[in-house]
């Protein structure tokens, strides 16, 4: 599972075993049973997946990272059919299944993601200044050698929620005219050294930055956007979307999502422009978190959130992006140039 937000890196401890979070409400969402279809959006490390086939449902299992497919071959052999891996984004899972009986999506970054230095994703280790999911595409690197001051204020601001996002855009800007960024803890060391850290800070002051960079670099928001239109496309009535978040940004989008699908709006004569519209989605319960005993076993747990929702038998909406409220941020490219990060 991914840091939460506000995590400090150094501070988890360690390579963590990767560790399912809310792995049995999960389950009691999904409620899988023999002869459904579960789509797991996130597959990773297999932590949901295996749960989901030892309830004798079958898996359709996306991840873009080419390590997490390659490590779950075994898995796909051994399942006896029951199990497809697909290497893309989940938030084209409806390009991969037809249909379905429950989706579920575990948003972030994975343990062995953050603990392989070579990756980029933490400053606990030094490594290249990377971050790709995919591998492939734009990366960190890219981003900070090369955006302009103000993007990278607003990257940092908005996808980090960091104060000092002017500041360290400017640092940033200044440094790499001597010298490119290019380690995580050279980026890290320089953050610090900027900003300073109080004996009271309990997070790294680069910490923000690290997150904001993954966010934008993985378009996370993005894909998470275009993954719960997808999952509303595909699902059967009566199925089941469970939905796992590590931090505000994006269990925002999850909650309005589910609220503008759960909303039934009927016109009016004195709104003669609002359209009769069915819910396609009724709410399952509010937000759940780790109770302390699976926070006390994995405390990268600690800031994750479930929400649930089931379908209805209304057709599927237009997705608009709009009811998230997401900001314009910089195109996701290196400027000068007409190439998109291939995400």
């Amino acid at each position: 599972m991914m840091a939460g937000y506000g995590d400090d890196p150094h501070a988890v401890g360690g390579p963590a075993r990767h560790i399912p979070v809310l792995l049995a409400e999960v389950l009691e969402a999904l409620s899988p049973k023999a002869g459904e279809v579960i789509v797991d959006g996130t597959f990773g490390a297999g932590g949901y997946t295996k749960a989901i086939l030892a309830s004798g449902a079958s898996v359709v299992a996306i991840d873009r990272d080419p390590d997490a497919i390659a490590a779950g071959r075994v898995l796909e052999q051994q399942a006896g059919g029951k199990l497809r891996l697909v290497q893309a984004p989940f938030s084209t899972l409806d390009e991969h299944v037809e249909s379905a009986d429950g989706v579920v999506l575990d948003i972030g970054v994975s343990s062995m993601q953050i603990d392989e230095a070579e990756r980029g994703f933490s400053f606990r280790a030094d490594g290249p200044l990377d971050m790709r999911m995919a591998q492939t595409g734009l990366s960190a690197a890219d981003v900070v050698n090369s955006f302009k001051v103000g993007d990278l204020a607003r990257i940092f601001g908005f996808l980090g929620e960091e104060r000092h996002a002017g500041r360290i855009a400017r640092m940033i800007e200044s440094r790499r005219e001597k010298r490119p960024f290019e380690r995580t803890l050279d980026l890290a060391d320089a953050i610090e050294t900027h900003i300073g850290r109080a004996p009271k800070d309990k997070i790294h002051p680069a910490t923000r930055v690290f997150q904001a960079l993954r966010i934008f670099v993985n378009d996370e928001l993005g894909e998470l956007a275009k993954a719960l239109f997808a999952a509303e496309r595909v699902l059967k009535p009566g199925g089941r979307l469970a939905v796992v978040t590590f931090h505000s940004l994006e269990d925002r989008i999850v909650k309005r999502f589910i609220a503008d699908r759960a909303d039934a709006a009927t016109g009016s004569r004195h709104l003669p422009e609002v359209q009769a519209r069915t819910a396609t989605f009724k709410k399952a319960g509010g937000g759940v978190t780790p109770d302390d005993a699976e926070i006390s076993a994995n405390p990268r747990a600690r800031s994750a959130r479930l929400r649930t929702a089931v379908r209805t038998d209304a057709p599927a909406r237009a997705g608009d992006f709009s009811i998230f409220g997401l900001p314009k941020l910089p195109d996701p490219k290196l400027p000068g140039t007409d190439r998109p990060g291939e995400r």
